[in-house]
């Protein structure tokens, strides 16, 4: 007799991966902390042992978290895991991913990633919570039934649940929310369907490795995940929906709704592949394979028109001019009220406008909602439900959403400002870390120590801070493989800094400043691979062109 299978085990026989060229396990052997650090970068900071200390032990806990998938999960390469709970979580390896760029050859960073592109499923939807040894989706977010798009979350989730009152488009179906009639139903609920901002983490990669094969890889199945939430997700407004959005207990979520955060990762998606197709474009005119080129450039056209009318969209339906913020507009069409870091994805997007940006900076600097003693908090200050202690997402300090608000301040020309906020938060989880010897999950806002927090050793993205901050912000030193450039910003007073093996775009190079004591700086540095070197220090920019040792005076 044949045995009937459930819907469950139905879901769990549906073809994945097909869109990935990473089929089976393959990788190269893990490394132990002890067997990794002498190929580490080492930092140099004379004045600050405190950021040293934190940031060894950063990648020592980040060590402790690598894996080797079991051959049950169907996982295709070694992977580094937030360790919150026994899943591996999209939006912690994302950000995960950004610290680990600076040891690409040495940890298993971006290629983490590998193990969600290869669970897509046939229609380009990616769940972005799986259990880390069997490989299977988190039970409680598949959509086993093939019900319309629906939330789990706001119906089920126990000390969670955030309603006071009924609200049937949540307690029953997301699909009346969208306005319009989607034929299909997804594989996976609403709580599954958030964050696209893989193609990000891909070009934070590129940007410091130069691999474009990588970029082939990936290119199509960001591109059919693009494809499966604007199917899924996009509303009658032309908006996106959302309902928590990996911000558990934030004010905003009893009024979503169409969510700023999600509707500007899209605009952001849909432009990450355009700048993935241009490399691709160039990549394959330089074989001769025009067609293919042909093909991006088409690709292109349209995401260019995609992403233009959505950030019209945002702007005419989520900023409020008076207020000066984005805000998520609720299904009647009226904004929500509540200000919240999800605003600021429009300045990583590109939504805002040079004047809209410069509001939003003016927040960023405003003591009495985003401008706190630990920066940023999640939740502006002075609204209802903020906690000082942190409360999760009522308040909290997090490394995943302050290195958005950086990025996103970078893109319009706000470094100083970039630069002060990313300093503030390592500054204040060294000094956590001084206290109390770990590294938290999210920090207080209005206290330097632990506040609610409840995770310890949590790198996770908290290793964003003592490692990706201390190099590129504290030491000042970025590269970008596109242009084979390394840029090297010196502040005056830092006393002797640098970085012994630096790795970036297959170099490694050591780089010391020295004082001088007449406001300049001796630098000495060795590549072992042509390198273009640019140094700034006050008004002053200095660029050699280094393959060896050299030193100079600026």
């Amino acid at each position: 007799m044949e045995m009937k299978l459930s819907n469950i085990e139905k879901h769990h026989l549906l073809p994945r991966g097909m869109y990935f060229n990473k089929k089976s396990y393959e990788d190269v052997p893990l490394l132990s902390f002890e067997e990794a650090r002498s190929s580490l970068p080492k930092p140099i900071y004379e004045q600050r042992p405190d950021y040293l200390e934190c940031y060894w032990k950063a990648w020592e806990i980040a060590y402790r978290n690598l894996h080797v998938p079991t051959e049950e999960s169907g996982f295709v390469s070694n992977f580094i895991d937030a360790a919150f709970n026994q899943d591996v979580f999209l939006w912690d390896t994302v950000f995960i991913t950004m610290f680990c760029n600076l040891a690409n050859p040495y940890i298993p960073g971006i290629r983490s990633l590998d193990n969600f592109y290869c669970k897509q499923f046939d229609d380009g939807e990616i769940p972005r919570e799986m259990v880390r040894e069997t490989g299977k989706d988190f039970l409680p977010w598949v959509n086993y039934d093939r019900m319309p798009l629906h939330s789990y979350f706001h119906n089920h989730y126990g000390h969670r649940k955030l309603f006071q009152t009924a609200k049937p488009a949540f307690e029953e179906m997301f699909q009346p929310n969208l306005g319009r009639t989607v034929g299909v139903p997804p594989y996976l609920t609403l709580d599954n369907l958030n964050h696209p901002i893989m193609a990000w983490a891909e070009l934070e990669s590129f940007k410091h490795t130069g691999d474009v094969a990588r970029l082939e890889l990936v290119y199509e199945p960001n591109l059919r995940y693009y494809d499966a939430l604007k199917y899924h997700l996009q509303n009658h407004f032309g908006l996106y929906v959302t309902d928590w959005a990996s911000m558990d207990n934030n004010p905003r979520n009893r009024y979503l709704g169409s969510g700023v955060d999600i509707s500007c990762e899209m605009v952001l998606l849909a432009r990450n592949l355009i700048d993935i197709a241009k490399v691709l474009i160039d990549h394959c005119v330089s074989r001769g394979d025009n067609e293919q080129a042909a093909i991006y450039a088409s690709q292109i056209e349209e995401l260019e028109e995609e992403a233009s009318q959505l950030t019209e969209t945002i702007n005419r339906m989520m900023w409020n001019d008076e207020v000066g913020f984005y805000f998520d507009v609720q299904d009647s069409g009226e904004q929500t009220s509540v200000k919240t870091i999800a605003a600021f994805w429009s300045l990583l997007a590109g939504v805002a406008t040079k004047e809209q940006a410069e509001k939003l900076a003016h927040w960023l600097n405003d003591p009495a909602t985003f401008n706190r003693v630990h920066r940023v908090p999640v939740c502006a200050a002075d609204e209802e439900g903020y906690d000082p202690r942190g409360g999760y997402w009522r308040g909290s300090v997090w490394a995943p959403t302050n290195t958005m608000v950086i990025r996103g301040l970078e893109n319009y020309g706000y470094d100083d400002l970039a630069r002060e906020i990313a300093l503030n938060h390592l500054n204040n989880v060294v000094q956590v870390f001084k206290d109390t010897d770990t590294i938290w999950e999210n920090y207080p806002p209005d206290s330097i120590d632990s506040g609610n927090a409840d995770k310890t050793d949590f790198v996770g993205w908290s290793g964003i801070a003592p490692i990706l901050y201390l190099i590129e912000h504290a030491i000042g030193i970025k590269g970008d493989a596109r242009s084979n450039e390394l840029i090297w910003q010196l502040t005056p007073g830092q006393g002797t800094i640098g970085c012994d093996r630096y790795w970036f775009a297959g170099k490694t190079l050591n780089l010391l400043a020295t004082p001088q004591g007449d406001g300049s700086y001796r630098i000495v540095v060795s590549s072992d691979a042509p390198i273009t070197l640019k140094v700034k220090l006050d008004n002053n920019e200095v660029v050699h062109e280094i393959m060896g040792s050299f030193e100079f005076i600026i």
